[in-house]
């Protein structure tokens, strides 16, 4: 796959990489936090998992996504085409940790110099003791750009719309891979 630019020396645009994996999320940004039920049993969770490592989810959903490898994995870059035709914003990221794990499979990436917002954002499914999988999304942002300071409190509310979209398409994704026999 071809290398994206700059992605040997990116520049993060906040402080506090890794936050997502932590609590409490830092002071000073907007925080979201955000919980799908996605359905139940091994098959649904590693499915689930697939399509969020694999950006296929978010490429479902709408998102124009590059990146430097097929499945993410730290230091990975990634860039996320935001928005339609002209209005397309362009929003570098880097994974800056990943889950593969029995009960846990998802990452984050941070935002690189150039992206609209500062912060990061995690994409984690995870399954319970009862076989119940989930689908949360944490993140915490502030405007970087001048067009997100002028768009205030509309860009938390796009944040939460885009997190329910990306739960419902990933529960659609993990039911239809479970209907087919995957």
């Amino acid at each position: 796959m071809t290398r994206l630019v700059n992605a040997d020396r990116p520049t993060f645009n906040y402080p506090d990489r890794g936050a997502t994996d932590r609590r409490p999320l830092p002071a000073g940004y907007h925080h979201l936090h955000h919980r799908t039920r996605i359905g139940r049993g091994q098959a649904v969770f590693e499915t689930a998992g697939a399509a969020v490592t694999t950006f296929h989810a978010h490429r479902t959903s709408g998102m124009r996504i590059r990146t430097d490898y097929g499945a993410v994995r730290p230091g990975s870059r990634v860039e996320v085409g935001i928005g339609f035709g002209p209005l397309r914003i362009t929003a570098p990221c880097q994974v800056v940790w990943t889950a593969y794990e029995p009960t846990r499979i998802g990452f984050a990436y941070g935002t690189l110099a150039g992206h609209p917002e500062c912060g990061e954002e995690s994409f984690v499914v995870y399954l319970d003791a009862d076989g119940t999988v989930w689908f949360e999304i944490t993140a915490f942002s502030r405007p970087a750009a001048w067009y997100t300071r002028l768009a205030g409190p509309v860009v938390p509310v796009l944040q939460r719309s885009y997190a329910r979209l990306l739960g419902h398409t990933l529960r659609k994704l993990a039911t239809a891979a479970r209907s087919a026999g995957y």
